[in-house]
Parts: structure tokens; C-alpha cells; sequence
């Protein structure tokens, strides 16, 4: 029994050349597995720098298509991910006065009749000038109304169309309607103007309004 106990104890005993190659295989498996966490470490590093130029790349790229589309003149900073990308904005151009250009004269009106002129003495427009002071319209309407009945009779006191009937120096249609002022209607140019006042005040306001109106459309 003794002799079986200690067998059992020489066998379950490793040899000093056993336990050295144990030694050794373990520091060839320990050296192995850290040149594969070195191996790993390198590449998972290398795979990061990797995978940052190439999103940083991408974000370039996207800005350059982003910048060549946008409006320049409202260009500021771009966000794309972590990236920022600032555009610099154009500088709009100042405007150039024109030579000759006088940029505090003022606009000129949306119609134009020809400057005063003092009338005759005697003449249609020297009455209608005394009625358009008495009225309190100034020389301005004054020159619109000259404008708008030249166009219409030129002051001709007998003036006639055959197309619409109308008559006389405001071209009155019917120039019946004139009697209102007088029965002199047909030949008195003050009777006439007396009327065509009447009717421009009560219909555009002033001369000017009624000028106005027909220059747009081309009567009154």
C-alpha cells in the first residue's frame, strides 16, 4: 500500500524539463497575445485616422457643392456635422451716379402739360384764367386746363364733332347741357368755360386731375 501511494506521488510530480517548457510555452502564448493587442491597438488607431479624413473629406466636399449653389450675398456660416465652413460674403457694389445725373431732382410727374404762359388779353383763355383764380386753383392747373382743351377744341368757341356731338371750347355732349350757364351757350366762350369748370371741379377735382384722365385714356 505504501509502495502504490508513493508511485502515485512520483507520477503526479512534474519534471524540473517539464515545468521549464511549461515556462517557456506560457511566455510564448503571453508575447503572442500582446503582439495581437499591439497589432490591434495599431489598427484600430490607423481605422480612426482613417475614418476622419474621410469625414472630414465628405464635409469639404459638401461644403464646395453647398457654397457653389448658395446665395454668396447671404453666405455666413455653414454647419456640416462637426465642421464649420465660413464663406465670405461679396461685397455689394455701390451705385455710380450717371454723369450728367442729379440725384436730388425730383421725379417728374406721371403726366406733363406745357408751363404757364400768361393769355392774351381778351382772348377764351384770358377768361378762364380769372375763373380758375377765382376758384382758387393756381397757375399749375391753370397749364393743365390750356393742355386739356387744346387737345379737345383748340379754345375754338364753335367747335363741333360729327362722331359724338359733342361742342364748343369743353366739348360739352351734348352741348345742349351748356344752357345750364346761360342760353348763350353756342357762342359765348365765357358761358362755355363757366360750364366746363363746373363739370371738371365736380368730376376730377381740379384741371390737373381731369388732364390727368386724359392722358390716360384719351378724354375727359
Amino acid at each position: 500500500m505504501a509502495t502504490q501511494h508513493a508511485a502515485l506521488l512520483t507520477t503526479e510530480r512534474p519534471s524540473p524539463r517539464r515545468r521549464v517548457m511549461s515556462v517557456l510555452a506560457g511566455l510564448a502564448a503571453f508575447g503572442l497575445l500582446g503582439g495581437t493587442l499591439v497589432t490591434t491597438g495599431a489598427s484600430m488607431a490607423q481605422a480612426e485616422q482613417r475614418e476622419t479624413a474621410s469625414a472630414f473629406a465628405t464635409a469639404a466636399d459638401e461644403a464646395q457643392v453647398y457654397i457653389a449653389a448658395a446665395d454668396l450675398a447671404h453666405a455666413g456660416s455653414l454647419e456640416f456635422g462637426n465642421y464649420s465652413v465660413y464663406v465670405k460674403p461679396t461685397p455689394t457694389p455701390t451705385p455710380q451716379p450717371t454723369e450728367g445725373s442729379d440725384e436730388s431732382a425730383p421725379m417728374q410727374a406721371e403726366t406733363w402739360a406745357a408751363p404757364f404762359a400768361a393769355p392774351d388779353p381778351g382772348s377764351a383763355q384770358a377768361v378762364a384764367y380769372q375763373m380758375v383764380g377765382e376758384r382758387g386753383w393756381g397757375e399749375g392747373d391753370f397749364s393743365c386746363l390750356v393742355a386739356l382743351w387744346n387737345r379737345e377744341s383748340g379754345w375754338n368757341v364753335n367747335a363741333y364733332n360729327a362722331s359724338s356731338g359733342a361742342y364748343g371750347i369743353p366739348q360739352s355732349l351734348p352741348g345742349s347741357k351748356m344752357a345750364s350757364h346761360g342760353a348763350d351757350w353756342q357762342t359765348n366762350p365765357a358761358t362755355q368755360i363757366a360750364w366746363g369748370l363746373d363739370y371738371i371741379a365736380g368730376r376730377y377735382g381740379t384741371p390737373c386731375g381731369a388732364w390727368g384722365h386724359s392722358e390716360a385714356s384719351g378724354w375727359y
